[in-house]
């Protein structure tokens, strides 16, 4: 079996060594119609990939279905997160494509964003028919009712705010078993904005600071493997 590239390792290293600094965001960067970079902080949810198919890892997020980098996400799915690892000092700047996954209902504020051609990871989930709901579901469920009431913002993140005290009546909590109708109302606004997205990474540049001298090694993602090459830092 194909075994998992080396710069995921490296993460999961990063990530086990300094668990007092963890760090489970990275900015994410797409381009709106305009040409103009858009960057935004998101939470790392967790690795996945393909059936017997460690090469080819996916990076688990998620979003609001109502943001505008769903919209951009839909005219181009190429995406570049950066992920600065404090404790170690480890830089990855990962370079690929990126799915969103919104709720299947037709009430939903999105559509599924396109796989386009080259997504090998994406592609081969859609065509073994991956339960994508289901895996949406279990990121919505791991998160803490209080996080899950972010998805209950009565309008699209970005909107006009008429002032901080309309917040106070939004909801706080969305337990993970709503025992009221209010309890349930929210559930179901909450997880119906809720969108998964997926990182199939095709180039991978990785920064160790942490060591002298500093090194630093880009990979690229060809056929069936990932090369390597060490560069200048």
């Amino acid at each position: 079996m194909p075994s998992s590239p080396r710069w995921v390792e490296a993460v999961n290293n990063a990530l086990r060594q300094h668990p007092e600094h963890q760090p489970t965001v990275y900015q994410v960067a797409t381009v709106d119609a305009s040409g103009h970079p858009r960057v935004r902080t998101q939470v790392h949810r967790a690795f996945h990939h393909p059936p017997d198919r460690p090469d080819l890892p996916l990076l688990v997020t998620s979003t609001d279905a109502r943001t505008h980098k769903v919209t951009q996400l839909h005219a181009s799915a190429r995406v570049e997160l950066c992920w600065w690892f404090p404790g170690t000092q480890d830089q990855f700047r990962i370079t690929g494509f990126a799915h969103v996954r919104p709720a299947p209902s037709p009430s939903a504020p999105a559509e599924p964003t396109p796989i386009p051609a080259g997504a090998t990871a994406l592609e081969m989930l859609r065509d073994g028919g991956f339960d994508w709901d289901a895996k949406r579901r279990e990121a919505f469920l791991a998160m803490s009712p209080g996080m899950r009431a972010s998805w209950c913002a009565p309008d699209a993140p970005g909107s006009p705010l008429g002032s901080y005290e309309e917040q106070k009546g939004w909801p706080r909590r969305v337990p993970a078993e709503p025992e009221t109708e209010e309890d349930r109302k929210n559930w179901e606004m909450s997880l119906g904005n809720f969108a998964l997205m997926l990182v199939e990474p095709v180039e991978v540049d990785w920064v160790e600071l942490g060591v002298k001298p500093n090194r630093r090694t880009a990979f690229k993602r060809e056929g069936e493997g990932w090369v390597e090459q060490l560069v200048v830092p």
